[in-house]
């Protein structure tokens, strides 16, 4: 489906959406490398003239908020690019000519030779920009929750530093952030939103950090995992807030629930994490559309109740938890290319991150080209969800 053919009018559907929803949530998984899926999806948006007031992020997902949220509108898909072809760089030995990764141009063992020989690369040189090995990591001399890792990731810190104007982000008219991380003492899983404090570096590289290839990060006298461990997606974070007006919300996902039966080993361990990372979102986005429908029904009930008996505690205590919001939700989910195995969530070169950006792009101009799919719901249907599969 050639979908630039059939989208409407960017201003059109962009003024569409500005006046039907009151949030415009763009929500990031994480997947690594994957996540210039993600990149992809926003230079589409944002090329449509579709900018979001709230963007949630994990892991590559609040690293891509990070560089979105901290540049102005203008600059963003510029920053992007940057911050993607700063990491996937070639690190220390020398490098192939990178081939355009197309099954019919190229073998497929050949594709998968060189895949896998990239995130053999990125595990053993580590990639510019975002992580180093450790020398000895094994030693216990100065051991500390900070440097017990594989890989020393102050590179990414500096990446970050030069590409996101936190300011920016912390700034009272600036889009709404969220990330998610995971407390290493108590286990929990905590958000860290500019709405309710100041975020710095360390907030996103705290969403990041993925035991035990990188270090945990220290916040305020406390120490975080890479929100993925509990959930992958910030989803949850979006569809519960109280505050949530109507919504048109993005759930960008890396991982795919569906997918062939492995045959061997190494299809084993590509199929079970992608059931792994994806079905967090599959069990979110059913349990939350039923208790939006349960709020919508509770406060169509309270509509009923005589002016009268509105002063009643049981009524104010209800009033709590009816909700008359409406979502639209749509999921636009990562398809893996043939070449890929699993360890395509470390593979970070420069061509297979092309090819994702590129996919992000296409599957979102091919939703864009569907303007009644972004319809505001009605109150019968008050949660409705798009599972966006485009063809190529």
């Amino acid at each position: 489906m050639d979908a630039a053919k059939h989208m409407p009018a960017p201003d059109a559907l962009a003024k569409a959406i500005k006046r039907d929803y009151g949030t415009l949530a763009l929500v990031l998984q994480g997947g690594g490398a994957l996540g210039a899926y993600q990149a992809g999806v926003f230079e589409a948006l944002d090329n449509a003239g579709i900018h979001p007031n709230w963007i949630a992020g994990i892991s590559i997902g609040a690293l891509n908020a990070a560089v979105i949220a901290g540049n102005p509108p203008k600059h963003r898909v510029e920053r992007l690019r940057e911050f993607w072809r700063s990491i996937c760089r070639p690190p220390l030995l020398p490098t192939w000519p990178t081939p355009p990764l197309d099954p019919s141009a190229w073998e497929l063992p050949w594709l998968n030779g060189l895949s896998g020989w990239s995130a053999l690369r990125a595990l053993v040189e580590g990639q510019p920009g975002f992580f180093v090995p450790r020398p000895f990591p094994l030693l216990p001399l100065r051991a500390s929750p900070a440097t017990a890792s594989w890989y020393d990731t102050s590179p990414l810190k500096a990446t970050l530093e030069r590409l996101v104007d936190f300011d920016r982000i912390n700034h009272k008219t600036a889009m709404r952030v969220s990330v998610g991380a995971v407390n290493i003492r108590t286990g929990n899983f905590a958000y860290f939103d500019n709405t309710e404090g100041e975020l710095r570096v360390e907030h996103f590289m705290a969403s990041g950090s993925l035991p035990p290839g990188f270090p945990a990060t220290e916040i305020d006298g406390e120490f975080y995992w890479d929100g993925g461990m509990v959930s992958n997606t910030p989803l949850y974070k979006v569809l519960s807030d109280a505050s949530c007006r109507d919504a048109l919300i993005f759930q960008v996902d890396l991982w795919s629930a569906r997918g062939e039966v492995p045959r061997d080993l190494a299809e084993v361990t590509a199929r079970a994490k992608d059931i792994q990372y994806s079905s967090r979102t599959r069990l979110i986005t059913e349990f939350m559309g039923m208790r939006q429908k349960q709020q919508r029904l509770l406060q169509d009930l309270m509509a009923l109740v005589p002016e009268d008996q509105r002063r009643d505690p049981a009524y104010r205590r209800a009033e709590i938890y009816a909700g008359g919001s409406l979502v639209n939700l749509f999921h636009l989910i990562y398809r893996n290319k043939p070449y890929e195995g699993h360890y395509k969530d470390y593979e970070f070169s420069f061509g297979s991150m092309q090819q994702h950006w590129h996919s992000g792009m296409d599957d979102m101009q091919c939703t864009l080209s569907e303007p009644q799919w972004f319809a505001r719901p009605d109150a019968e249907h008050p949660f409705v969800t798009h599972d966006v599969h485009c063809e190529d």
